[in-house]
């Protein structure tokens, strides 16, 4: 079984309340990771701006941009001028009213290779995504590149088993997470650490069950809630890549980093024909997983 290495870097920094510093210091990020040898840059989620779903407010709206607006056309040119791939995340403007919160890859020569819309959409204290985001009408359809066939999923996405296991159904070869998660500031510092070690291992646990690298990149970065309320957040960052076994191949800590690790995409084939989980999986019997509960 041949070696097929692919460097991968990502890019984990805070981000403010104004649009354009945020995409210097990603478009800096990106440039970093080309030149430590990156063939392929992970982004964190919505890093044009800070986590404005702490709140509701219909104003913020006007944060969402069309796929050929300002974040994307640095995303595409950064992949141009640097020849690698990018894995992007903007609030995409897709009609009046109408958003979504939207991954883009971007090929070695600045093309669009393919868009992920995200599927599962949080609504919780903090996180009020529903009122923002129309969840993903594109389902788990992985986007074919020069690097490999990459499964793009975006942060809540994250906990859901069934997401990372059609995207490997579907071919994918490395599974992909821009992310936005953080401290609740009003928690135990054993809840936070409860949190986090949960957020590390169900996205291990993808990689396990399904024979596959993934890499998650978070923010990090203190940001107060604009609403003069008390939802204010500390993102945890702790980014990081496994192997196909759930081992983790580099890991971030919480302050800004362009994180760098080496995959073999071909190890896949080895740890499948050890670990035959689809093999075994009993197709002919798991009818009720369409259904919301078990009554």
């Amino acid at each position: 079984m041949s070696m097929r290495r692919l460097d991968i870097a990502l890019v984990q920094h805070a981000m403010g309340p104004e649009a354009d510093e945020n995409r210097a210091a990603t478009a800096d990020g990106i440039a970093r990771a080309a030149e430590l040898g990156a063939q392929l840059v992970l982004l964190p989620e919505l890093h044009a701006s800070e986590y404005f779903c702490k709140y509701q407010d219909p104003d913020l709206f006007d944060l969402a941009e069309p796929l050929d607006g300002p974040t994307a056309r640095m995303l595409s040119g950064a992949a141009a001028d640097h020849g690698i791939v990018i894995v992007g995340s903007i609030f995409e403007h897709r009609a009046p009213g109408l958003a979504h919160n939207t991954s883009v890859v971007y090929e070695r020569d600045g093309e669009l290779a393919g868009v992920y819309r995200k599927m599962h959409i949080p609504d919780d204290p903090g996180y009020n995504e529903k009122f923002y985001f129309t969840p993903g009408d594109l389902g788990f359809e992985p986007i074919d590149t020069s690097v490999g066939r990459l499964g793009v999923l975006v942060c809540w996405d994250q906990w859901y088993p069934e997401a990372a296991r059609l995207m490997t159904l579907a071919g994918a070869e490395l599974l992909l997470y821009p992310t936005a998660i953080g401290l609740d500031l009003d928690d135990e510092e054993p809840e936070q650490r409860r949190q986090l070690d949960a957020w590390r291992t169900i996205q291990r646990s993808h990689a396990v069950a399904n024979g596959i690298p993934m890499a998650t990149c978070n923010r990090v970065g203190f940001e107060p809630d604009r609403s003069g309320g008390e939802r204010e957040a500390e993102f945890w960052g702790h980014s990081f890549v496994a192997g196909p076994q759930g081992e983790v191949l580099a890991e971030a800590g919480s302050e800004a980093e362009v994180l760098f690790a080496s995959l073999d995409l071909g190890r896949s084939e080895q740890v499948r024909r050890l670990w035959p989980f689809l093999r075994d999986r009993r197709i002919d019997a798991y009818d009720d997983l369409l259904k919301r509960w078990r009554d």
